[in-house]
């Protein structure tokens, strides 16, 4: 992990907002990230990201505190369900790093990070019997916790539910956590899916796509997810480049999520004109199997739908 010091040396200007920031919502970049940023550069599409943001001390309107529904669909702590084929298990608050245009940061970690022991076992009771066809592992990071506890919930949740889904930052941000033992293990209970999220082709590196490759190489299905944030994607060269760098490694581009308007983000919205104008050009420009769906999570909590449905 770098250190406060070494990223507001980089970035003295942001040192006044930094302590207000953090508290907020914790800075955390992992070395492994902070090796591809130019911290130096204000408009860096990685640093945009990760580091603080005096803008996000504002608040904006439209700021939501809720802003995909997921509290109104939460039967029971740590579970969230939208949809009757899937239910999605929040493992942990953590994350190896923090994105500052996170939908959930509102649940910042702190206290209760994780799940109590009542509260886990209530949250497997619930999706067990949850009639759900996938369930989702989510958090955070569930890649934040052992192999063990990945494999203990896995197994906890097969008998009754066939397709288990990993989300996780990790390949992309901590991509030395991608392990043999991890990868073995999750071979081993398969079908599981790992849906990775990337948003611009410079957090690729040669160890980030290891991990890609580790995963793929073992028949786990990797899917990615990126979310449209101005100045750090809201380009369709950059569009372009992206998605055919994850069919490069053989990852799927999933979702292109538009932007959540969670307080503190309004300075990385792009709005949904914006983003309907960017993909009508995307699609002219990549292959099916390159173009991911654009979608938008609404806060009614009805779950995600194409935005060119809308």
């Amino acid at each position: 992990m770098v250190s406060r010091p070494e990223m507001v040396a980089a970035r003295p200007e942001a040192a006044e907002a930094w302590a207000a920031a953090d508290a907020l919502f914790p800075v955390r970049v992992t070395r492994s990230f902070w090796r591809r940023i130019d911290p130096h550069n204000p408009a860096d599409p990685l640093a945009l990201q990760v580091l603080p943001d005096r803008r996000e001390l504002e608040a904006a309107p439209g700021d939501l505190t809720d802003p995909v529904g997921d509290q109104l669909k939460s039967p029971v702590p740590w579970v969230v369900h939208k949809h009757p084929d899937r239910v999605l298990l929040l493992l942990t608050k953590r994350c190896h790093l923090y994105c500052r245009y996170c939908f959930r940061r509102t649940l910042a970690p702190g206290e209760n990070d994780d799940p109590t022991p009542a509260e886990w076992s209530a949250a497997l009771e619930y999706a067990r019997n949850s009639g759900a066809q996938e369930a989702i592992l989510s958090g955070g990071d569930p890649l934040t916790l052992k192999d063990s506890r990945i494999f203990e919930a896995i197994d906890a949740l097969r008998g009754a539910i066939p397709v288990i889904r990993i989300h996780t930052r990790a390949p992309i941000t901590q991509p030395s956590r991608i392990t043999p033992a991890l990868v073995a293990g999750l071979r081993e209970r398969n079908p599981v899916w790992v849906l990775v999220h990337c948003n611009h082709p410079n957090e690729l590196s040669p160890e980030v796509d290891a991990a890609l490759a580790m995963l793929v190489d073992a028949g786990i299905p990797v899917l990615n997810q990126a979310v449209l944030l101005r100045g750090v994607n809201d380009n369709p060269e950059v569009l372009v480049e992206l998605c055919q760098a994850m069919v490069r490694r053989r990852v799927f581009p999933y979702y292109l999520h538009h932007t959540d308007a969670v307080a503190g983000n309004a300075h990385l919205r792009v709005s949904e004109p914006e983003g309907r104008a960017l993909y009508r050009i995307l699609k002219t420009r990549v292959s099916g199997l390159a173009l991911p769906d654009y979608v938008i999570d609404p806060p009614d909590g009805s779950g995600k739908r194409s935005v060119e449905t809308r």
